[in-house]
């Protein structure tokens, strides 16, 4: 147990270098989530037969992936920066990569950003090729949760997310303090967790959006409960009387959107689901 204590003082987040670009083992865990979920995406709809088409569902990945990677880094910038008008008057730093003329990447995702930016893309999609977006939402509700596991370990690889302070025995030890490995915790609530229930009910669905409304609520409540073992960020803190945290704020945002969701759609069921083209 003391090398996965001191695990961090061994490894290292670059994967590999080609001149002065580091390629960092985040970087390489948030392309593979993103491959996994659209993997797991065109399996179920192969598996389940879903009245969908391979180029239909591609074109579909496409702009939801767009709409994924703008809200997750517009979202973390406006939600978790104080400097968020900044980034207003030089836009284009908001996806630069480069800090002092050297490469370091795009540092700064957020969730519910990217979740904000995929409901956009499947309203944007629906209207452009006529289908019924609750539908196409209750497919990624499946795989979205097995792309995630991988950018929770991305997460703790790169060492950031840090959870609080502990002395329990798996702690991991971030500049001399032992702390929660809350990214592992994460990845197992918010993805393995969520996967396996996903994948188990989705065929009992009652109406289109029946799943990804259970997910909102599923995700809030894992969020939540991981981030009590989560070091709030530094640049916000605590907030409400210094306890809860901003990711458990959007959190119970989220449950009640997805609970709103659950029974208006439920009340209005009985939209048709895409044709195959």
């Amino acid at each position: 147990m003391n090398y996965w204590n001191h695990i961090y003082e061994h490894f290292d987040p670059v994967a590999f270098s080609i001149g002065d670009i580091h390629v960092h083992w985040y970087g390489i865990m948030y392309v593979t989530a993103l491959l996994v979920g659209i993997y797991m995406a065109k399996w179920i709809v192969k598996k389940d037969n879903l009245p969908i088409s391979q180029s239909l569902l591609d074109k579909y990945i496409i702009w939801v992936e767009i709409g994924v990677i703008l809200g997750a880094r517009v979202g973390y910038l406006m939600f978790y920066q104080p400097n968020f008008s900044d980034y207003l008057t030089h836009p284009w730093d908001i996806f630069n990569p480069f800090q002092n003329g050297h490469f370091v990447g795009i540092r700064g995702m957020s969730f519910h950003g990217a979740l904000i930016g995929f409901f956009i893309a499947s309203t944007l999609f629906s209207y452009r090729y006529k289908v019924n977006q609750w539908f196409m939402l209750d497919i990624a509700a499946v795989a979205i949760p097995a792309g995630y596991i991988f950018g929770r370990i991305g997460n703790f690889l790169n060492q950031e997310l840090i959870g609080r302070q502990t002395d329990v025995s798996w702690g991991i030890l971030v500049d001399g303090v032992l702390r929660h490995p809350s990214q592992l915790y994460e990845a197992f609530l918010e993805g393995v967790v969520l996967f396996i229930i996903m994948y188990t009910i989705r065929k009992k669905k009652r109406f289109d959006g029946q799943l990804i409304s259970i997910y909102l609520m599923l995700y809030a409540v894992a969020r939540f409960s991981a981030e009590m073992f989560r070091a709030p960020d530094p640049q916000i803190g605590y907030i409400y009387g210094g306890w809860m945290t901003k990711g458990q704020e959007f959190s119970m945002l989220m449950f009640l959107l997805g609970l709103v969701l659950y029974f208006v759609l439920r009340r209005f069921s009985g939209t048709k689901a895409v044709e195959k083209r």
